[in-house]
């Protein structure tokens, strides 16, 4: 779009559209908290759709802030943008946020398994003796952290902390849905053959009631494990970022310039967000775009 955006996220380019917000999922994809500088064919309107499906099917267990994804329903001012902005914008509510990242663990690893072999904690919860990379919890853990400027990195903080900063009542609230939705994902998923190791909300008030936000998850914002072969034990194949993560780590010390991707490992990433997107909804992925 020609048109600059009011604010930027990693992946999220968000325009004010009067009463509400015009939020674009761009194809960027970011890792280490590092924007990479190659883009992922579909993976923008991939994550948006995704974001919807869930907004939908748990709008009665929590209130979110969708308002349309159809660009014919947009404000007239980004009429001339409707064919770029098909599958991968929304129309939202206004909130106000909740500067939490509202984290879900159900299995063990990345950074929680390294702390867990250092002294058996996730994030300061203690955790029984025994577990390994891609144990399944005893329970899913809710382990917020601080949302962090570009560049910068999230900082884990205990739910005591997390009180601190928002509140009792909110930080109540916002743990006890992060919890509620993930396990409702999570038994839909299995019906799928997916996995869902670990995802982020977001939550934000609107009209007093706090609200879910931003994505819900996405390949972007979860681990996605196929079920078929799950073996604990190991490192699990996924339908997210992981191959990306996986990429870098083992061809950049994260100094200098962020290098660019492969096309093999551009073209595996998106073959794995279509992937992950017809596998949670049931439906073939076309792009909308196509069809605009």
């Amino acid at each position: 779009m020609e048109r600059r955006p009011d604010s930027r996220g990693k992946v999220r380019d968000i325009y004010d559209a009067g009463e509400n917000l015009l939020m674009v999922a761009t194809d960027r994809i970011s890792a280490f908290d590092f924007i990479l500088p190659d883009e992922i064919p579909f993976k923008g309107e991939v994550l948006n759709r995704i974001s919807a499906f869930w907004f939908d099917k748990f709008a009665d267990i929590v209130p979110n802030h969708l308002v349309s994804i159809d660009p014919a329903e947009f404000p007239e001012e980004f009429a001339e943008y409707r064919d770029y902005l098909a599958g991968r914008a929304m129309l939202v509510k206004k909130a106000q946020t909740i500067p939490i990242e509202c984290i879900v663990r159900g299995y063990l690893t990345g950074s929680g398994k390294k702390t867990y072999d250092e002294n058996g904690t996730v994030c300061g919860i203690q955790l029984p003796e025994g577990l390994t990379e891609a144990s399944k919890l005893p329970e899913p853990l809710f382990t917020p952290s601080t949302k962090a400027e570009i560049g910068d990195h999230d900082e884990n903080i205990s739910f005591e902390r997390c009180c601190e900063i928002v509140g009792e009542d909110i930080a109540t609230q916002i743990r006890d849905l992060s919890l509620k939705i993930y396990k409702a994902a999570a038994e839909y998923a299995a019906t799928r053959g997916i996995i869902i190791a670990d995802t982020k909300f977001e939550f934000g008030v609107i009209d007093g009631k706090v609200t879910l936000i931003d994505e819900c998850l996405t390949p972007d914002s979860s681990r996605f494990w196929p079920a078929a072969s799950y073996e604990e034990g190991k490192i699990q194949p996924s339908y997210d970022k992981q191959f990306v993560r996986n990429w870098l780590k083992a061809n950049w010390d994260m100094t200098g310039e962020t290098p660019h991707l492969p096309a093999e490992v551009i073209d595996g990433t998106s073959e794995r967000y279509r992937e992950a997107f017809q596998i949670i909804t049931g439906s073939q992925f076309t792009s909308m775009k196509e069809n605009a």
